[in-house]
């Protein structure tokens, strides 16, 4: 429920009484004018909505009730405090301890507001940035929250952060100019960068500067932001507290939000029991991601009588491309035949049909939801972008639109079977006593890392459908999320199950680029220099909507002929269900459910029935 920050390296205040525009301004080399900014917000394209004055963002009421308590649950289990450690596994809610220099809403995207930085200055040019502190803002301990306590957190994230935050920021270097100005000087002129600086988290450095950032914390940490840890069982359960002292709660950002005094979060291992804890009052929200639960389980008493509110709420977020993705460093997916062969044998439609109750759209793009999706076939200027990389691609990327394999729903994918087994032998496979195997006589095989138990009843049919053409897919179910997130960590998976980015933001380094190939995001490994890039070209075009539009479907369109995945579904509204103890304001932000946003209602909440 507690709504966390983008972070805009994998996808902004107090309010000031006059609006700073251009106050001054300098010549360059090229005698081109570079104007000075101060202002109390960052766009990375076009302007911010909110002006220096605003009150609150449009989709809050700024009247919402304070106080009571909200409780939710999630599987799994967390063993430290540190959101920022190389090993283990964190409490949901933990970002709340800590705020950033600027913060965005959830109608825009990559737009930054001051909250601790008060305002930015920076030229046009984008080679510097300034960021003024807030005087009011201070840590929970009520210690100030200087400059230098930014220069420190940048620095901390730097040296000893995970490796992609070092090799995103690489040459970036910072310094407090005084307790209230800190300067960031970038390597190269580089807006998305500044943005990204924008939204780095701030710690205290006279608590952390005798920690190691990277290893876990066995205890809360010192925090930032609006929430303290109340109390906590390790692994079990944890309740955040809103500080009473918290030096922003009346902030334009903040106003109409954090409206709950407390938020408990319980952990369950095992999913059913989690629903069923839910039916039973143990908590109090849930938003429900599987259509069979959601058709057949959300049903009884406490449903009929109004006790629990069953709700859809439809939403306009850039949903990506949720996927079975390949990691092509392993020897078996290093041939585009084999993928493409794979993803013949995923019939979405049977699975569309059995298993949610055909609620759900396919994939086909990794930008779903947005004008970046590539369709139809390549024209104009994306096209001149595809036949620079002519001899390196699919000769029918350029004569056939894409799509993916469609069945009747009926199961029979006899069709499906026999393009797969011929692009199998292509690919030097034969089939030999029933079994798929290669030169060497060794059966294709392959694991595929779960998660979430729902997922391995999705994966099954998948399963059997390979085992149909003498292949072997052996499903691997960890149910522990320390040992998951340090399998994908380093890389040790065949396939897993995940949900790529759905923005072409500069963040898609992260997960595409080669000098990325060791980060924890960046699944597929694809190593090309094709890819590079383009995604080089995605983030220098980060401020030209026209171009930027055209390499991103290029990208698009190429990653989806290379079946670097099989593209799952998406769902454009949220399930969710809830005690009927809550309000909620009339508007829902566009991209985000806006949970943050609700209050505890007393009213309703005294006539709950009890069973």
């Amino acid at each position: 429920m507690m709504s966390k920050r983008t972070h805009l390296l994998f996808t902004c205040l107090i309010s000031l009484s006059t609006f700073f525009s251009f106050h001054s301004s300098a010549t360059n080399s090229s005698q081109n004018q570079v104007k000075i900014i101060k202002s109390h917000a960052i766009a990375m394209r076009g302007e911010a909505k909110y002006p220096a004055d605003f009150k609150h963002w449009d989709y809050v009421n700024p009247n919402a009730p304070k106080g009571g308590t909200i409780k939710t649950a999630t599987q799994g289990t967390f063993d430290n405090f540190n959101r920022y450690a190389q090993r283990g596994s964190s409490p949901s809610g933990i970002d709340g301890l800590f705020d950033s220099l600027m913060t965005s809403n959830d109608d825009e995207i990559q737009v930054l507001y001051g909250l601790i930085a008060e305002y930015i200055e920076y030229p046009t040019d984008y080679g510097w940035a300034i960021f003024h502190i807030n005087p009011k803002a201070k840590f929970q301990d009520g210690k100030a929250i200087t400059a230098h306590d930014v220069e420190f957190s940048f620095n901390l994230f730097y040296t000893q952060g995970v490796p992609q935050f070092k090799k995103y920021f690489e040459g970036v270097t910072v310094k407090a100019l005084d307790d209230s100005r800190v300067k960031f000087t970038l390597p190269k002129k580089d807006k998305a960068l500044m943005v990204a600086l924008a939204d780095t988290t701030i710690f205290p450095q006279h608590y952390y500067q005798d920690k190691d950032f990277s290893e876990p914390f066995k205890s809360p940490p010192l925090g930032s932001g609006p929430y303290k840890v109340f109390d906590y069982q390790m692994g079990k359960q944890i309740t955040y507290q809103i500080d009473p002292n918290y030096w922003a709660v009346k902030h334009p950002t903040n106003a109409g939000r954090l409206n709950f005094e407390f938020e408990k979060i319980d952990y369950y291992l095992d999913e059913t029991v989690l629903l069923e804890a839910f039916k039973k009052g143990e908590y109090d929200f849930k938003q429900e991601n599987v259509a069979k639960n959601w058709v057949t389980q959300y049903k009884g008493g406490n449903f009929e009588n109004g006790n629990i509110v069953k709700e859809e709420i439809s939403h306009q977020v850039p949903t990506g491309n949720s996927a079975f993705v390949f990691n092509v460093q392993k020897p078996q997916f290093q041939d585009r035949r084999v993928r493409l062969a794979l993803s013949y044998l995923f019939d979405f439609e049977w699975t569309n049909k059995n298993f949610f109750y055909g609620d759900y759209q396919r994939n086909y793009s990794y930008f779903m939801n947005t004008d970046y999706a590539s369709s139809g076939l390549p024209k104009g200027q994306e096209l001149d972008i595809l036949n620079q990389y002519k001899d390196k691609l699919p000769a029918e990327l350029f004569s056939q639109a894409f799509e993916l394999s469609k069945t009747d729903g009926s199961g029979n994918i006899r069709n499906q079977i026999r393009s797969a087994l011929r692009l199998f032998k292509q690919a030097g496979y034969q089939l030999k006593d029933k079994k798929l195997v290669d030169k060497n006589g060794k059966q294709f095989e392959f694991e595929l890392l779960l998660f979430r138990a729902s997922t391995e009843r999705v994966a099954v049919p998948f399963q059997q459908n390979i085992e149909k053409i003498g292949g072997k897919m052996n499903i691997r179910l960890v149910s522990d999320s320390s040992q998951y997130i340090n399998r994908v960590r380093e890389r040790d998976f065949d396939m897993i199950s995940r949900a790529f980015a759905g923005y072409p933001t500069e963040s898609l380094k992260i997960q595409w680029h080669t000098s990325y190939l060791n980060s924890t995001y960046n699944w597929v490994g694809a190593n090309d220099p094709m890819i590079d890039n383009l995604v080089d070209k995605i983030a220098e075009l980060q401020q030209d909507e026209v171009q930027l539009t055209q390499y991103a479907r290029a990208f698009d369109r190429i990653l989806l002929w290379n079946y670097y995945s099989i593209p799952q579904w998406h769902l454009s509204k949220y399930r969710v269900a809830y005690w009927n103890k809550f309000s909620r304001p009339n508007t829902v932000p566009k991209y985000d459910l806006g949970a943050d946003t609700w209050w505890y209602d007393e009213t309703k909440a005294s006539t709950i029935k009890k069973n």
